[in-house]
């Protein structure tokens, strides 16, 4: 595999040109399902495993469990900024300084992971409360100096954690 396979397994993100409830439906299903999907795929790894790299240069699989609650805990803030707020500037965190604390690097992914689970089912019946027009909503973002839309970042997250996901198990499956 070259480097580019292995940093975007499924590929890059890109937004469907029909944005609709049906596609709505379908990430929101892969956000509340990542927990289980994460928690089966490492269930029986040794310290050894998760100690392994998914690509040259890249995290350990232990960082990247940590990632995901990391990352996806900013993301429900967010969601939730953008709904309550008229196009909020939201804070921005270095995910590369936050994978090198000694828990990302060290801590029992079980935490992670039940953090994630607990995150994701309230997350999830947030967005289940919002209607299609609500993913209008935008917030910017001062790193990138634009407006996203709830819509984009939607998919963009759903993506994150199959791109994620795809990193554990092929990973482990080598």
């Amino acid at each position: 595999m070259d480097l580019e396979q292995l940093k975007y397994p499924i590929g890059q993100f890109a937004m469907p040109d029909i944005f609709d409830q049906k596609q709505i439906d379908i990430w929101i299903s892969e956000i509340e399902a990542l927990p289980g999907q994460i928690k089966k795929a490492t269930k029986n790894l040794t310290n050894e495993e998760l100690n392994q790299t998914y690509r040259p240069g890249g995290w350990t699989l232990r960082q990247v469990v940590h990632h995901v609650p990391d990352s996806h805990i900013n993301a429900y803030i967010r969601f939730k900024q953008a709904v309550t707020e008229d196009i909020p500037v939201i804070r921005p965190y270095y995910e590369e300084r936050w994978a090198e604390t000694e828990e990302a690097k060290n801590g029992d992914i079980k935490l992670s992971i039940e953090l994630l689970t607990g995150l994701h089912q309230r997350w999830v019946a947030f967005l289940k409360t919002l209607k299609v027009e609500d993913y209008q909503r935008k917030y910017i973002h001062p790193a990138h100096n634009k407006e996203l839309t709830l819509a984009n970042m939607l998919g963009m997250y759903a993506w994150h954690g199959k791109h994620h996901l795809a990193h554990l198990t092929n990973t482990i499956t080598k």
